[in-house]
């Protein structure tokens, strides 16, 4: 007989937060749910902790696969999973013992293919404090009728600075299983920033039913240190152009709303965080190394795009002159202002 729901966990190279994950997840107090830990190619001692459980665990299952990135280490066990749901947990993070209890019932109470819940983002360097982040939805089932009016005119973006509606995070959902494999193929490995979002954001256009549990935040999101301080990406525009233009041919082939201003809307917040990026996190490369690529940034074909087509009338004054920087290749102001502006803010 098939599980309730099936937990996929990617992992690599996790040895040190591993356990704290596993055993969240084998004290749910949902106990008929099947567990698949997929070892993405680990270089350290996660594969082999990865099966030590599954020796005491009849409800693990474990693949061992080469390394291919987080989207080909959840798909692989996506196509493993035999459950009637589908969830997911970052090998890094931990849930609540009732997690998948919640949304199962939830989701079986209003056979809804999305279920969501919110997460809590934990702070490694124990100064930060928690804090919460969920979808931009009331505590109600939405029928098709819904999802189409009230959902996705602002699923991506809402008009202002980074306003979308859905909290993207495959982690905080329930899914169908059936829904999932009739989207997986627009799931590219290829993507490595922002590729929740090919997951959720083609689920959402076929779903027939959503349900939002409001004010409940049962997954813990780790920051490490690592995390926190960043490290820089000299192609990160160039990724944040590749999940878009994955957006747009989604959205072209399911043909269900014009979601193209939106997803421009967001590529160019994304943008904007890439700049800060670049200017914050490079600064030491010397001022003439980051201009030259902050050149390239703002040259970018997709960027010169986005800043004539975007649509955001809910942005602050402040927003729409750093855009304006961008627009007229403004490069040594915006790392003045940038570099100023978060130096001084610490």
């Amino acid at each position: 007989m098939s599980p309730k729901v099936s937990i996929v966990v990617p992992v690599y190279n996790v040895e040190k937060y591993l356990e704290r994950c596993v055993q969240s997840i084998q004290n749910q107090t949902m106990k008929d749910i099947e567990i698949i830990l997929v070892d993405d190619g680990a270089t350290d001692t996660s594969g082999k902790i990865c099966d030590e459980y599954a020796k005491t665990d009849s409800r693990i299952q474990v693949i061992h696969k080469e390394n291919g990135g987080l989207t080909s280490a959840w798909k692989a066990g996506v196509l493993k999973a035999s459950g009637e749901f589908v969830g997911f947990v970052d090998s890094d993070d931990w849930i609540d013992m009732d997690m998948f209890t919640t949304l199962y019932e939830k989701a079986k109470e209003t056979d809804s293919d999305l279920t969501i819940c919110g997460l809590t983002y934990e702070f490694e360097d124990g100064l930060t404090k928690t804090k919460t982040e969920s979808s931009k939805l009331s505590g109600k089932v939405y029928e098709r009728a819904d999802i189409v009016k009230e959902i996705y005119p602002t699923l991506l973006s809402d008009g202002s600075f980074f306003g979308r509606t859905i909290q993207p995070a495959r982690v905080t959902k329930l899914y169908k299983r059936q829904i999932i494999l009739e989207n997986i193929k627009y799931c590219s490995d290829l993507v490595s920033i922002g590729e929740d979002l090919q997951l959720t954001f083609p689920v959402l256009c076929d779903a027939k039913r959503v349900s939002m549990i409001d004010n409940y935040f049962p997954y813990h999101y780790w920051i490490n240190q690592k995390s926190m301080t960043g490290k820089h990406d000299p192609d990160y525009v160039g990724k944040i152009a590749e999940a878009m233009n994955q957006l747009l041919n989604i959205s072209i082939q399911k043909n269900v709303y014009d979601f193209s201003t939106q997803i421009t809307n967001d590529f160019l917040c994304l943008t904007i965080l890439g700049i800060k990026g670049e200017i914050m996190k490079n600064y030491k490369s010397g001022f003439r190394q980051v201009i030259r690529n902050l050149k390239k940034i703002f040259q970018k074909p997709e960027v010169r795009l986005a800043i004539e087509s975007y649509d955001m009338p809910k942005l602050s004054m402040s927003e729409k002159i750093y855009i304006n920087l961008i627009r007229y290749k403004l490069y040594r102001c915006c790392f003045l202002i940038t570099f100023v502006f978060f130096k001084l803010r610490g």
